[in-house]
């Protein structure tokens, strides 16, 4: 199979797997094993799994190691705008005709072995590395982690963020479950990390039964904020002083920052990392989405949480920085998540909420939205727009005479929708 453009390769690619998320890595295996040539160096590698803070984490590691000098290699998943946004050199999206070059290799070696979009853009991703003379590779894991295409690849240090319920339908149901999931991104004898304060019984057992090198915020790493607006971290190696705010903002922040920090630290061997590199890419990262605010008017927040830990963070941080401020939310949800859950706790902190239709078969119904909101006494809610665009009117006419903010949450789909409109996008 053949494609002249990158819409051409990616449309075809949609089609032809039964289902969008097919978890298992024998078939991506067989795959990677076929186009990796052996010649080619893999990168240090680190992997990051977790409920939420995925892409924050890799967004730190990134600036860090590119405020030092070195040749960055990030693969990320969802993208926001771009296709190209999911595999960046340097900070940089790749080109299209770079993908479609790593798909043309993919597709000579597939022999008629199914792959999931996923799949796909996983095994670009790699093989655009492999060839890009890279001195770290950064890998978000997509979903879980044991399972997961990118768990193919054994990193030199793996993180898992947060463990929160989410996925439910493929990772389980618990936290204990969904703990056992993620730790299959851990390997012997290299360094194991969670920013999670409680970490699951599962994930401790797992990292053990591997004898990985388990490192726990909390216990041997960890940070405290001192009162003049920086920061101290330190593990048993060592510590570090007088560190900027993570320019990411969040509470949760501080917790993703000690997590890569960590792995840094656990690198230091094979790849030396100074503190001025450390303190110039916490004060230098940027992440579409995360905590975004546009200086518009009226003023509007971007946020993709999409499940009850990330809603809790979102709280936090209208709390501390938006507190007297009304907020009037445009949202939607994907049909898999805790729609009835997110919305009750969400509920206290929002004056009207617009619910914006979505062009994505997993959106959740109107009908089945409506449900949830009666289900949670909520009748401040508007439905019925045309469109994402008709539904930002709407909301902005409200917000801007009450003096108020505009949330944009629910999914990664519908802050895309504001950023296409009022953005410029990025990739070539």
């Amino acid at each position: 199979m053949h494609f002249d453009t990158l819409t051409g390769w990616l449309d075809w690619q949609e089609s032809l797997h039964p289902q969008s998320i097919d978890l298992g890595l024998d078939r991506v295996t067989q795959v990677y094993t076929a186009l990796n040539n052996p010649a080619l160096k893999k990168p240090v590698t680190i992997t990051v799994a977790g409920t939420n803070g995925k892409g924050s984490s890799i967004a730190f590691l990134e600036a860090i190691y590119l405020a030092q000098g070195l040749r960055v290699g990030a693969y990320t998943s969802p993208h926001i705008i771009n296709y190209n946004e999911r595999i960046k050199i340097n900070a940089v999206p790749v080109t299209n005709a770079l993908i479609c070059a790593a798909f043309e290799r993919i597709e000579a070696v597939r022999n008629n072995i199914s792959l999931s979009y996923f799949e796909f853009s996983t095994l670009a991703a790699l093989d655009i590395f492999s060839r890009s003379n890279l001195d770290i590779q950064l890998l978000e894991v997509g979903l879980g982690g044991r399972l997961d295409a990118v768990n193919i690849i054994d990193p030199d240090a793996a993180i898992v963020t947060s463990i929160s319920i989410d996925h439910t339908a493929w990772l389980g149901e618990t936290r204990e479950a969904i703990a056992y999931e993620k730790a299959g991104v851990f390997r012997t004898n290299t360094a194991a990390i969670t920013g999670d304060l409680d970490p699951p019984k599962a994930l401790i057992t797992c990292a053990q039964q591997k004898q990985a090198k388990l490192l726990c915020l909390g216990h041997e790493f960890n940070y405290s904020k001192v009162a003049n607006n920086s920061w101290t971290w330190h593990c048993e190696e060592g510590h570090l002083n007088d560190l900027p705010p993570p320019q990411l903002k969040g509470e949760h922040q501080y917790r993703n920052a000690s997590s890569i920090l960590m792995a840094i630290q656990s690198l230091q061997a094979k790849i030396p990392v100074c503190e001025q590199a450390i303190k110039q890419g916490l004060s230098h990262v940027n992440l579409p989405g995360r905590f975004q605010y546009i200086k518009s008017e009226p003023p509007v927040l971007l946020d993709v949480s999409h499940n009850l830990q990330a809603a809790q963070a979102l709280i936090d941080h209208l709390q501390a920085e938006f507190k007297q401020t009304p907020v009037y939310a445009i949202f939607t949800m994907m049909s898999d998540k805790d729609i009835t859950g997110v919305i009750s706790l969400m509920q206290p902190f929002v004056k009207h909420w617009y619910i914006s239709p979505l062009d994505n078969p997993r959106t959740c119904k109107e009908t089945n939205l409506k449900k949830a909101f009666h289900h949670c006494n909520i009748n401040q809610v508007s439905f019925g727009f045309k469109d994402f665009l008709a539904t930002y009117h709407a909301t902005k006419i409200r917000a801007q005479a009450d003096q108020g903010i505009i949330l944009i949450f629910g999914s990664f789909f519908l802050v895309s929708e504001y950023l296409k409109l009022y953005s410029k996008p990025q990739g070539q």
